[in-house]
């Protein structure tokens, strides 16, 4: 399969299927790239279109990010929220782009993220319901303050999430993910949380757990 040019650059991995096919997105992490998580590619199922982002905002000497993060921030690393609302309208366009080009079902579309990946993929997720089907959000959080305006109002009727978090993350505080959970029970999203003996990664029993999520939703 051609790869067509779009307005986020990325990596895929055809589908087995011909039309209508499921198609997972993927999200990496601040100061990575595309290569990052399309390295998970050959142990899903072969019926989905993988593809693999390149966040918009290239760092220095290498990587990119989906929005900067101050570290010297007084009190603290701060995100740049601004910077983050603009990549979530940019995924959100990229997901309309890839169901006009590639012969995926649109009822069917799977955000995959890890760490800023995982937020980005949450806050395009909660802002345009209709364009998503589930989320996979490994060792993130949820931040409010790039949600859509009014987008409690939103119909979430057929989204499902499954997150998981390293129980000694040093980078993101599982307290954090560990909020991610009643925040989805308030919208009434169906949802599963997982945590493992990990710290900012992906065990292989959270691969496992996650590839599980993937056959029974």
């Amino acid at each position: 399969m051609t790869t067509i040019p779009l307005s986020l650059k990325y990596k895929l991995r055809p589908s087995s299927l011909s039309s209508n096919a499921p198609v997972i997105i993927m999200f990496h992490g601040y100061g990575s790239n595309e290569e990052d998580l399309f390295s998970f590619a050959p142990e899903l199922p072969p019926e989905y279109l993988i593809i693999s982002v390149r966040a918009p905002y290239p760092m220095q000497p290498y990587g990119n990010a989906w929005y900067a993060i101050h570290w010297d921030n007084v009190g603290g690393k701060f995100s740049d929220d601004e910077q983050a609302i603009s990549s979530r309208n940019k995924i959100s366009q990229f997901i309309d782009e890839i169901v006009a080009h590639y012969p995926v079902d649109p009822k069917q579309v799977t955000l995959l993220g890890f760490s800023q990946g995982t937020i980005l993929s949450y806050a395009v997720a909660l802002s345009y319901p209709e364009k998503v089907s589930r989320v996979i959000g490994l060792s993130g959080y949820i931040n409010e303050g790039i949600l859509a305006e009014g987008y409690a109002q939103k119909s979430f009727d057929h989204l499902t999430i499954y997150t998981s978090h390293g129980s000694v993350d040093q980078v993101i505080p599982v307290s954090w993910a560990r909020k991610v959970a009643p925040f989805l029970d308030q919208l009434s999203i169906e949802h599963k949380y997982a945590e493992f003996p990990v710290g900012h990664g992906v065990s292989p029993q959270n691969f496992k757990d996650l590839n599980e999520f993937l056959a029974n939703t």
